[in-house]
């Protein structure tokens, strides 16, 4: 992008809407270059760099807030980059927990899978009656941003 770019434009560019730039602006993760006598923004090539480091830190698993703060240490060259390797580490034990949280839910379906024959009655399901049965859940911990999801335990008895 060579000279500066209208927010309509740029978000185009981006395959943004242009609401969610002005949402990025008002968070702090871009801003305009300038602005035209009618008031519209304009945006240069630091603006699409940013969105490209925005939308990939997001598909690494960092929230906004944490691309903010990605984003607002690596703005002066002296910050220590141990700041950034804390957060990485911090974001990867947090996919971690996500992994065996998933892994955890995975055997217990798989269980449930294997203990319902597939046919018959719906009122015979034990898939639904392990899912209806309050008592036989458990907990798998603190999971996106959640506290004690439940998940069905009866199929380890089986």
């Amino acid at each position: 992008m060579e000279a500066p770019v209208t927010i309509g434009r740029l978000a185009r560019e981006a395959g943004l809407a242009a609401e969610t730039l002005r949402y990025y602006e008002r968070i702090g993760l871009i801003r305009p270059v300038q602005r035209t006598p009618s008031n519209y923004r304009l945006y240069d090539g630091e603006a699409e760099a940013r969105l490209r480091f925005i939308r990939r830190a997001q598909n690494l698993g960092f929230s906004l807030a944490e691309v903010k703060e990605l984003l607002d240490i690596s703005g002066s060259a002296e910050n220590d980059m141990g700041e950034i390797k804390a957060l990485t580490v911090q974001k990867l034990a947090e996919i971690d927990r996500k992994i065996a949280d998933l892994q955890r839910m995975r055997t217990v379906l798989a269980q449930q899978v294997d203990r319902c024959p597939g046919h018959g009655r719906v009122a015979d399901c034990p898939i639904l009656a392990s899912l209806a049965d309050a008592e036989s859940a458990l907990p798998v911990g603190e999971r996106w941003g959640r506290r004690d999801t439940r998940i069905p335990c009866n199929a380890a008895q089986g």
